[in-house]
Formats: C-alpha cells, sequence, structure tokens
C-alpha cells in the first residue's frame, strides 16, 4: 500500500477507482472502516481514504505528538496534491468533519466541495466551559487506566445509548492490540483537540456555498446533533440529512451511498 511522508508522519492512504476526486476522511476512524462506501463510490470516482496521523498505519515521527485538525487538513492538502486529481470532494466524518472544515479554511482552493457529517467540536454551544471539563475528565479517567468509566462517562456526553453491559463487552476483556492502541492515541493525543476547535467563521461563511452540514437521521438529540446545528445555523445553512447515525456510513453503507451521491451531484 503506498505510503506518502508529510511533516512528521508517513500517511498510509489508497486510492481506487477513476474520475472525479472524493476523499473520505474520519478521525480517529481509519481508512479500513471507510473501505465499504469507498467501494460503492470508485464506480465513478476517484475515491481516496487514509489512516490519520498516528492512527493504525500512519506512522508518527513522534508518537507523543498532539493530533490536531490543522494538522490533519495539512495532511490532506498534501494528499490531494500528491494524488494530482483534485480539487476534491471531502467528506469527512466525526473528527475527520473538522479536519475537513479546517482543510476549507486553510487550503480553499484544494477543494470543490466538503460534507461535514456531524463535526463534534463544541465551540459554537453555550455550554461549552461544561462540556470541556467533561471531556478533560473523561480523558483522564481514560488515562489512568479506567477504560470502561471513560466509555462510559463518553456515552453519557455524547448522548449515545447502548443496551446494559455493552461497553464491558465493547471494551473489556482482551482486544485487538491495535485497536487499544488507537483508542488510547485518540484519548491521548486527539480528542481535546478536535472537541475544542475553534472555527474561523469569516472563513468559513466565505466558503458556506461549497460547505455542507450532514447530520444523521437518527442522531436527533445527540451531541453532535447539536453540534452539527448549530454550525449550520452559524453558516445559515440548512443541515443535509443522511441515514442512519453517527456512523451511518459505517453501518450501512449501501443505503448511506446513494445519499451521499445525491450530494456529490
Amino acid at each position: 500500500m503506498p505510503t506518502l511522508t508529510v511533516p512528521g508522519a508517513h500517511l498510509h492512504y489508497e486510492v481506487r477507482g477513476s474520475g472525479p476526486l472524493v476523499v473520505l476522511a474520519g478521525a480517529p476512524m481509519d481508512a479500513a472502516a471507510l473501505a465499504p462506501l469507498a467501494d460503492l463510490l470508485a464506480s465513478d470516482h476517484t475515491v481516496v481514504t487514509t489512516d490519520p496521523r498516528g492512527i493504525n498505519r500512519s506512522r508518527l515521527d513522534d508518537p507523543g505528538q498532539d493530533s490536531t485538525p490543522e494538522l490533519r487538513a495539512d495532511d490532506l492538502a498534501r494528499l490531494i496534491a500528491h494524488v494530482d486529481a483534485g480539487p476534491a470532494t471531502v467528506f469527512g466524518s466525526s473528527g475527520g468533519a473538522v479536519t475537513a472544515l479546517a482543510l476549507v479554511q486553510s487550503r480553499p482552493e484544494l477543494v470543490r466541495r466538503i460534507i461535514a457529517h456531524e463535526p463534534p467540536f463544541y465551540a459554537l454551544l453555550d455550554d461549552r466551559e461544561q462540556l470541556a471539563a467533561r471531556t478533560d475528565d473523561l480523558i483522564a479517567t481514560h488515562l489512568s487506566g479506567d477504560v470502561i468509566g471513560a466509555w462510559k462517562k463518553f456515552m453519557d456526553l455524547t448522548g449515545f445509548v447502548l443496551p446494559d453491559g455493552a461497553v464491558e463487552q465493547m471494551f473489556g476483556g482482551e482486544r485487538d492490540p491495535q485497536a487499544v492502541a488507537d483508542e488510547r492515541r485518540w484519548f491521548a493525543h486527539e480528542m481535546r483537540g478536535t472537541s475544542s476547535w475553534q472555527p474561523d467563521l469569516e472563513a468559513l461563511r466565505a466558503a458556506a456555498p461549497r460547505i455542507v452540514i450532514g447530520i444523521g437521521d437518527e442522531s436527533a438529540g445527540q451531541h453532535c446533533d447539536r453540534t452539527s446545528r448549530a454550525l449550520a445555523g452559524a453558516l445559515d445553512e440548512e443541515p443535509v440529512m443522511f441515514p442512519g447515525g453517527h456512523i451511518g456510513f459505517a453501518d450501512d453503507p449501501e443505503r448511506f451511498a446513494p445519499s451521499l451521491r445525491s450530494v456529490l451531484e
């Protein structure tokens, strides 16, 4: 698989198909999580996926370096230039949506359109100080070794509802070492920088005709529903509804792809 060397990191990336360039960006989700959706779009698009810096196959020169939306946006800019098929339509979800927003702020000439699906940053919310404190607390809980406790606090903050015992089943016991390493990096070096990101609203408003704010139709009342609607309101844009919840593109890519195609076209 190809690797692109960027300042401080070596990015794993994958290219599928041919046609107009689409970049699928997650954070902390890696390229594998987006592969089924990429396969569906590759019939008539050049589709690029990547592991964000420090995650899975994208190695850092300094493993202790924090991952910020600005750093990840610069990585995407270099990747788009390297592939040399742009400008790109960028679909970013969760932290990847914040990456895409940072990209259109800094390098608008590389972007045809961005679809920011459920960006989790809270700078535009009235209770941002409380959310910052809760985020700091759950990060500290995870770094103390209480993984189950941290995930329960995360689910409570985000509004994700899971059956009783699901957190213990998902995050307890024996787990894949790479998944554990990526999770710890996300808590230690990525979550705070993503959730506390401060947008440049003037720059985003200038780019607003090319910005689509996406929300899952099963995400009503959740944290990312609030953050997405706050951003859409600040940009005077109507959000676009997509099938499923926060990771609808991964849970059911066959249902998600037609909605994404309608925006791409």
